[in-house]
């Protein structure tokens, strides 16, 4: 493994053109494109693979090559295999293609050939599901071919995604390959919950899906949900089953109020278990892809939580104390349901096991709320996968060492470990502000490596390319390989989208991405956002267009392309500038009670400007719907919004714990 590391990293760093007559030659002027030969019956998700090789080939080198179904005879004196196909056995004799680990993938070229091939895993009769807005087509369970290909088109095409529909691909006369074989398997079995906004099944096939896709994000071998396991339990079974679900301390048994779908279980009653089990039957019988069920309890996690003898016997009683509420000013002292959630995902996962003796099934349970810390005299079975809520991407130095040290703890006990954190909006992340943190990215990244972490799903980003792209292309990199080296990764970015003008534009992101950090540990509050104006300075904001001013000084006017892409930045420094106005205008209404005409006058008139960005900014700079309940509408009749319109003004709640915390 380490010398095909080797290998692969010398070819990387190779100048393009220092070849010898060895070289695999895909085209050149002297040669016609070697034609790329897929395996017959490839499922869809690889043959789509080898046609996108097959563009970049063409916009690359000019010619595009064949796309051949099916092994051909003759076999071609020269060809591309994608795939693991006969004719490649005899082609490549010394090359193992027993795939060993979970979506290996494997590049390995000869003077004659070049094969790009994985562990491919698919069931022909199931390979459509719903997804979240749109049907999952194509589906496999693993996808080693389709993401060695686009491993290939990146590492030795040196093809580079910026963000949705802005590609850097620098052509050449000859494209060559060194003799190599280079093999690799991700750790991170779970990813495209990371970005679920770009997962497969979230829009129809977008520019951001297609970006996840190329960047090997979203074709993973393991779904993860991030949610809750029961939200739909009350209202099946509530009416004639009440003991399946949570005693208060008057032994009641009720719905939580007002929303249903958080009321919680009575763990310990052997019924819900039975019941548990005839529904996920159902469900393994009817999906063959099935592999996780999420267990987790309901949301609300200061609330409700079953204080039946039963139940609170699970608790250990050296657990954290921990207080839970029911509704009315009724409070309950207890200690943390830790010890109890794990028995009860281990009975499930027990049952499940001994119905389906042959299935590789787990049961997914959230370490969140009150289960943050690990178990003390239990531990989670081998089919428990323990879904770690532990905050520590982006925040504050005090956060993160809590979170990570009980994400550490629970990496002792739980076989298997994903890592789920509720990314909220430490610095304006929502608002579509410049929320950025590649270099933490990269240590968390290694931590969750060290944790032999085997899924994402991070709650919550909004896709806001202009003023969060970076950070989004550092973490696909790291998920896909977490011991990535993010600042190296980050000044090829730089380099390969902005040219002449690189070293600008990187200055302009750390400035933001120091400033942004800075904030973080500066203001403890989970509320600072709503002081950005106290950090993001009209002084601030004039340096960071400096930087950007400096970066177009510098391109000519036949650099169209970074001065295109020049642009995208400069649209996310206006939109977080007005941002910024907004709240702070935003905030004197809030002191004069909604009585100050003149910010009232200002953060409408900031709406309007903003409706009038949406149509002039390039696609995909900011995220809209996030910023517009009925986009183009105007209007800031969005939760998200709150704070940022006289129509959702912060709170009471809010404003007593921003003056708690010095931040009003």
């Amino acid at each position: 493994m380490r010398r095909a590391v080797a290998i692969a990293a010398a070819l990387l760093t190779a100048p393009p053109f220092a070849l010898d007559a060895e070289d695999f030659v895909l085209v050149s002027k002297d040669a016609a494109p070697a034609p790329i030969v897929v395996f017959e019956g490839a499922p869809p998700r690889t043959r789509d693979a080898a046609v996108t090789l097959a563009e970049y080939i063409e916009k690359i080198g000019g010619r595009r090559p064949s796309v051949i179904d099916g092994e051909p005879s003759p076999l071609p004196e020269r060809a591309i295999w994608v795939g693991v196909q006969p004719a490649v056995m005899e082609l490549f004799p010394a090359t193992d293609f027993d795939f060993q680990h979970p979506e290996e993938t494997l590049i390995a070229a000869n003077e004659g050939h070049l094969v790009i091939a994985g562990r491919d895993r698919w069931n022909p009769a199931h390979m459509e599901v719903k997804g979240r807005l749109a049907m999952k087509t194509g589906i496999q369970q693993e996808y080693g071919t389709a993401n060695a290909v686009y491993s290939f088109i990146r590492d030795q095409l040196g093809v580079r995604w910026l963000w949705p529909g802005e590609e850097d691909v620098v052509p050449r006369e000859r494209i060559a390959i060194a003799p190599m074989e280079w093999r690799y398997h991700p750790q991170i079995r779970s990813r495209g919950g990371m970005l679920v906004k770009a997962s497969l099944g979230d829009n129809r096939e977008s520019g951001e899906e297609l970006w996840a896709r190329f960047h090997r994000v979203q074709l993973d071998s393991m779904d993860m949900s991030g949610g809750h396991g029961f939200g739909d339990w009350w209202e099946k079974y509530g009416k004639d089953h009440p003991e399946y679900f949570a005693a208060a301390p008057d032994g009641t048994r009720k719905a939580t109020v007002p929303d249903a779908s958080n009321t919680k279980l009575c763990a310990s009653n052997p019924k819900v278990g039975q019941q548990w089990l005839e529904d996920a039957s159902a469900r393994v019988r009817t999906d063959p892809l099935l592999r996780v069920i999420n267990v987790s309890p309901n949301d609300g996690y200061t609330s409700g939580h079953c204080t039946c003898a039963n139940c609170l016997a699970w608790d250990h009683p050296e657990g954290e104390k921990v207080e839970w509420g029911f509704g009315g000013g009724v409070k309950f002292q207890g200690v943390s349901q830790t010890d109890r959630d794990v028995r009860f995902a281990n009975t499930l996962a027990r049952l499940l096991k001994e119905r389906f003796p042959d299935r590789e099934l787990f049961v997914q349970l959230n370490a969140y709320g009150l289960a943050r810390n690990p178990p003390i005299g239990i531990v989670p079975d081998d089919n428990v996968i323990i879904s770690s809520v532990a905050n520590f991407h982006m925040r504050s130095p005090s956060e993160r060492q809590v979170a990570m040290r009980q994400h550490a703890g629970w990496a002792k006990v739980a076989k298997h470990l994903m890592w789920r954190p509720n990314l909220g909006s430490p610095a304006g992340l929502g608002w579509g502000m410049p929320d950025v943190a590649m270099a933490q990215a990269g240590e968390d990244f290694r931590f969750a490596a060290d944790t032999h972490c085997l899924g994402l799903y991070f709650d919550l980003f909004w896709l806001h390319w202009a003023t969060q792209g970076p950070h989004y292309y550092a973490l696909a990199h790291l998920a896909w390989d977490r011991r990535t080296d993010v600042g190296a990764v980050m000044d090829d970015y730089y380099r390969r989208g902005f040219g002449p003008a690189s070293g600008d534009v990187k200055a302009y992101w750390q400035l933001l991405e120091r400033a942004r950090m800075e904030f973080v540990a500066e203001e403890p509050s989970r509320h600072r956002a709503f002081d950005l104006p106290k950090k993001y300075t009209p002084e601030l904001f004039a340096r960071a267009r400096s930087h950007l001013d400096a970066a177009s000084a510098k391109l000519g006017v036949a650099e169209g392309k970074y001065r295109r892409r020049l642009r995208f930045v400069q649209c996310g420094l206006d939109f977080a500038e007005l941002v910024v106005d907004t709240r702070a205008r935003m905030q004197k209404l809030e002191a004069g009670k909604g009585h100050d005409a003149d910010a009232r006058a200002r953060v409408m008139a900031n709406w309007k400007r903003a409706a009038q960005m949406r149509e002039d900014f390039p696609e995909f700079a900011i995220n809209w719907q996030a910023v517009f309940r009925d986009p183009g509408s105007g209007s800031g009749d969005n939760k998200r919004t709150m704070g940022l319109h006289p129509d959702v003004p912060l709170g009471g709640r809010t404003l007593r714990e921003l003056r708690m915390t010095g931040l009003e």
